[in-house]
């Protein structure tokens, strides 16, 4: 009889059949070939610790070195222009970090909160205009209850425009790392592991946290951050994507430094519009905060959760948030 008509042995398993008993997929979850496969929680917290190691490794640190070694000797060259490069570069490893991880996981790096085909669109936009009224309100309650003055301005004719882009070209990249280091890959990743909430709360008090290192910032400051954090990512679940928080951040940034001149997470920059004066308790001001170290910060970002529910309204029976993909298989 031909062998490949031969009657299988009873009770004995083949080689194959053998390997699969000893070795299934299911538990290896951290072997290399399925690392970058699946959604389990323990592969999408070993990718999330990689992802995180090379972020430390490679942007904070190039770019700040190199930084040093092309910019040191001009010292014609402002704080705030570097800080423009600084920004921009650990964006640019940031993405490429975020790039490599797509090709590891065979995904497309639009799905990690950036899709191409929304960049600067409508969301962007409306994101922007929504950030600008919201720091608007906010400087305008404290001016109410004697908090902020304007002051004389700083800056005249051409100076305006040159250091109004600059600002908003460097808020731009602000918001372009922020978002795609807290709620890019990170978000996307942990949310397969542990819930899209879990995971937004967790990288928010991060958020906060990373701020408390910026000078004049405290605990009040640092609380805010981490609620307008929690506040990008419920943009972030209602829109699909994070071009919204991506211009909202930026608006706001742009005006609280350059536009109403007052110090923005701690931080005064060169090149703001006037001699604007913070006033009054910190309660009310900030402080050397700045506005949101105020508590009406907290007023408008529940207000900005009001916004985003009425112009997203939720979908029943549709996820959106974590990239819009179909789930891999493990």
């Amino acid at each position: 009889m031909p062998l490949d008509h031969e009657p299988e042995q009873q009770g004995k398993p083949t080689p194959d059949q053998s390997n699969e008993k000893l070795l299934p997929q299911e538990r290896l979850p951290l072997a290399p070939i399925n690392l970058f496969r699946g959604q389990s929680t323990a592969r999408s917290l070993v990718r999330l610790l990689i992802f995180l190691a090379l972020v430390f490794v490679f942007c904070p640190a190039l770019v700040n070195e190199a930084a040093r070694d092309v910019f040191g000797s001009l010292r014609s060259m402002d704080s705030t222009t570097i800080l423009l490069f600084f920004e921009a570069g650990n964006f640019a490893l940031l993405l490429g970090v975020t790039a490599g991880m797509a090709v590891l996981e065979r995904r497309r790096i639009g799905d990690y909160g950036l899709p191409v085909n929304e960049i600067f669109g409508k969301n962007f936009w409306l994101g922007a205009l929504l950030g600008l009224a919201e720091v608007s309100v906010l400087v305008g309650l404290i001016t109410v209850f004697g908090g902020y003055s304007f002051g004389a301005f700083a800056l005249h004719g051409a100076e305006v425009v040159r250091w109004g882009l600059v600002h908003l070209l460097l808020f731009l990249f602000v918001g372009l790392y922020e978002e795609y280091l807290f709620r890019g890959y990170a978000q996307f990743t942990l949310g397969k592991g542990i819930g899209f909430w879990p995971a937004a709360i967790a990288l928010s008090l991060g958020f906060g946290y990373v701020h408390l290192h910026n000078g004049g910032e405290n605990w009040i400051g640092a609380a805010s951050v981490a609620v307008v954090g929690l506040l990008f990512a419920f943009t972030l679940k209602r829109t699909g994507s994070l071009w919204y928080a991506v211009g909202l951040h930026m608006a706001f940034d742009w005006g609280e430094s350059f536009l109403y001149s007052v110090p923005n997470s701690g931080e005064v920059l060169r090149g703001h519009l006037s001699n604007a004066v913070l006033r009054g308790p910190t309660w009310l001001s900030g402080g050397t905060v700045g506005p949101e170290g105020s508590v009406f910060c907290f007023l408008t970002i529940g207000m900005q959760f009001l916004v985003v529910m009425w112009l997203f309204p939720a979908k029943k029976g549709e996820p959106v948030g974590e990239g819009k993909i179909p789930a891999q298989s493990a």
